[in-house]
């Protein structure tokens, strides 16, 4: 006899049309499509596959008398239901929620997204900013996002300056068919991870937010939310180049994000400005850290400017011979794996835990 060929896709048990028709609708707004089995003979079947099984309140009694193996993420769903009725059959089943409709709508369409886009695997988002402008913040943002994509990593490259003329062009992607932030600046709440990605242009294996030559100069606080909410399921890591100036957009990346990298030159002037970033930024992210960019001309070393900012030192960036030339070219930085940028890139990764200390040269 051969096996079922498991399912992708969560499964609806019910024999009740309205509570269909509503599942229906509600996996449709996470991009989610549904199997369906109408009876516990069929949902049986299916029951150890599917990543979630919506089980219906019409159902519930039948199911428990089939005695189906005990399993994660089943929700007993119905409308005007009466939780202690159900409960004793909801327990026999191994569900983990009884759920009334409308009321508990917005916490389905979590729930059904979440089951097929992983709610385990949160990628890890760095922001990336300038102590001073012209740090080479946005050079930064790009190595990292380009040396995770080399290693084989999910890696999404966010644009989270308007100013800043468009991330893409570091890439060499201004050509590139998808979807640019005036598009998305009317979104929010829940977006399909899938979706976003889908849409999105991609230089290479990455995938990459930027804008276009339009006048829009604002992100909206839940455009970025729900931009970085999606960006950040299944993938392994989110890179944001922020401007300097904390506007509602860049206060929301540096709430949500791992961790916040500020590129500080090693100038003394370099280091009296960033003081000032460095005390707008640590009001909002949770771990800040500095990445000192070499050369000093007064002999300051990375450690003495980290101390200087009272923060802690991610790492220090050597010159690049003819970075500016390659990026002048449209070639993006870090693409060849090799230099003083490559390097450090593949250090805070390690650092990050999204490459493995041995991938990266860091100490376990």
């Amino acid at each position: 006899m051969s096996r079922p060929v498991p399912s992708v896709r969560p499964i609806a048990v019910t024999a009740d049309d309205r509570l269909l028709d509503d599942l229906i609708r509600l996996a449709a707004a996470s991009g989610v499509s549904l199997d369906v089995a109408p009876d516990a003979g069929m949902a049986r079947r299916a029951w150890t596959s599917a990543p979630l099984v919506l089980l219906g309140a019409d159902l519930v009694g039948d199911l428990a008398r089939a005695s189906p193996p005990r399993r994660h993420d089943v929700l007993v769903v119905g409308h005007a239901v009466d939780q202690r009725s159900l409960w004793e059959g909801a327990v026999e089943v191994g569900a983990e929620q009884v759920l009334q409709l409308p009321e508990a709508e917005q916490a389905l369409v979590h729930r059904i997204a979440d089951a097929v886009e992983g709610a385990g695997r949160e990628a890890v988002t760095v922001c990336v900013l300038g102590g001073r402008g012209g740090a080479g913040a946005s050079t930064l943002a790009a190595a990292l996002a380009v040396t995770a994509a080399r290693q084989g990593r999910g890696s999404l490259l966010v644009d989270g300056d308007p100013l800043g003329g468009g991330i893409e062009l570091v890439l060499g992607g201004e050509d590139c068919v998808g979807m640019r932030w005036p598009e998305l600046v009317a979104t929010e709440g829940r977006v399909s991870a899938g979706a976003l990605r889908s849409a999105l242009p991609r230089v290479e294996e990455l995938v990459v937010l930027s804008w276009d030559r339009g006048d829009l100069l604002t992100i909206p606080r839940a455009a970025m939310r729900a931009v970085l909410g999606a960006a950040g399921r299944g993938g392994d890591l989110v890179v944001v180049d922020l401007p300097r100036h904390v506007d509602e957009a860049t206060e929301e990346a540096l709430a949500l994000c791992t961790t916040a990298l500020m590129v500080v030159p090693a100038e003394v002037r370099a280091v009296a400005a960033a003081s000032r970033v460095r005390s707008a930024v640590t009001a909002i992210a949770s771990d800040l850290r500095v990445v000192v960019r070499g050369p000093s001309p007064a002999g300051l070393d990375g450690r003495v400017v980290a101390a200087a900012l009272e923060l802690p030192l991610a790492g220090e960036l050597d010159p690049e011979p003819r970075l500016d030339v390659m990026l002048e070219r449209g070639e993006a930085p870090a693409r060849r794996g090799k230099g003083p940028l490559a390097t450090l890139c593949l250090d805070l990764l390690g650092q990050l835990g999204v490459v493995a200390a041995r991938e990266s040269g860091t100490a376990a």
